[in-house]
C-alpha cells in the first residue's frame, strides 16, 4: 500500500510530525512517526521560533474521518476498546504497552501554574500514544487534554496509525522546554522531542521498523494551551518542525 505521508522531512507524527520515519526498502507501508499540524500559532518573544508546517494527507479512510475530535462526538468510541478508564481524580487512566516509554526532562519550575501546564502537556502526549495503541481515533483520553485544532489534528494523526495498522514503540525523550504564561491566561509551550529510539511497530506482522538516526529524528514543537472549566490545561494548537538545530545534539 502506497500513500502520501502527512510528514515533512521524513521518508518521503502525534501537526505533530509524522509517524516515525521508515526505510524506503521496508516491506511494510511507509509511514512516519509524528504528522505535522496545519495550525497557525503565535509564539511569544520568549518562545520565538521559525517553524514551517507541512501539508497533511486528508485522504485517510475510515468511517470516523468526517467527525472532529474537538467537536461534539458524543460518547462513541471504538467498540473493540471501550472508553478510557477514569482515575479517582476524574482524569483518564493512561495505560500504555510496556514497550512504550518516555524520558521527560522537563524541570519543575516551582510555579504552580507552570508545573500544571507541563504535567497536562505530558499527559496529552501519553494519551495520544495510548489511543494509537488502542487503535481508537476517538479515544476519550487524548480528547480530555486537547481541544480545537489540536484535537482535530490528533484524531487525523491517530487515524494514520490505524490505517496502517501500526503503533509506536520504544523510548521517546522530551527536553529543552520553554514555557510562558501570557497576559490573556493562555500558555505558550515550546519543547524538543528525540525520536532516535522510537519507532513504528506494525500490528499485523509484529515487526518494528528500526530506522537510522538522522537530524530528522529531532523535532521541535510549539503549542498553545488554555485552562478549561475542569481546571485542565488543554492543548488548543500545536505545530512542529523536524531537524531543528534547537533540538539536535
Amino acid at each position: 500500500m502506497s500513500r502520501p505521508s502527512p510528514w515533512c522531512g521524513r521518508t518521503p507524527l502525534y501537526g505533530f510530525s509524522s509517524l516515525k520515519r521508515s526505510l524506503a526498502t521496508s516491506p511494510e507501508p511507509t509511514v512516519n512517526r509524528r504528522p505535522t499540524l496545519l495550525a497557525a500559532l503565535t509564539l511569544t518573544a520568549a518562545a520565538a521560533l521559525t517553524l514551517s508546517a507541512c501539508g497533511s494527507d486528508d485522504s485517510s479512510g475510515g468511517k470516523d474521518n468526517d467527525k472532529v475530535a474537538g467537536a461534539d462526538t458524543g460518547d462513541k468510541v471504538s467498540p473493540s476498546t471501550g472508553p478510557s478508564e477514569l482515575t479517582t481524580t476524574g482524569r483518564p487512566k493512561i495505560d500504555l504497552p510496556s514497550d512504550v516509554t518516555y524520558e521527560f526532562e522537563w524541570k519543575k519550575t516551582g510555579d504552580a501554574r507552570k508545573d500544571a501546564v507541563l504535567n497536562d502537556a505530558e499527559q496529552r502526549i501519553r494519551a495520544v500514544d495510548m489511543a494509537i495503541a488502542k487503535q481508537d481515533p476517538l479515544d476519550k483520553g487524548y480528547r480530555f487534554y486537547s481541544e480545537g485544532t489540536a484535537a482535530a489534528e490528533s484524531q487525523k494523526y491517530i487515524q494514520e496509525f490505524v490505517d496502517h495498522k501500526a503503533r509506536t514503540t520504544g523510548l521517546t525523550r522530551y527536553y529543552n522546554e520553554s514555557l510562558t504564561i501570557k497576559d490573556d491566561g493562555t500558555a505558550a509551550l515550546v519543547y524538543c522531542e528525540d525520536q532516535s529510539k522510537a519507532f513504528n511497530k506494525f500490528l499485523k506482522t509484529g515487526k518494528t521498523d528500526v530506522t537510522p538516526v538522522t537530524k530528522d529524528s529531532y523535532v521541535v514543537y510549539a503549542g498553545t494551551l488554555r485552562k478549561n472549566y475542569k481546571g485542565v490545561w488543554v492543548t488548543e494548537r500545536l505545530i512542529s518542525q523536524r531537524g531543528s538545530a534547537k533540538c539536535r545534539p
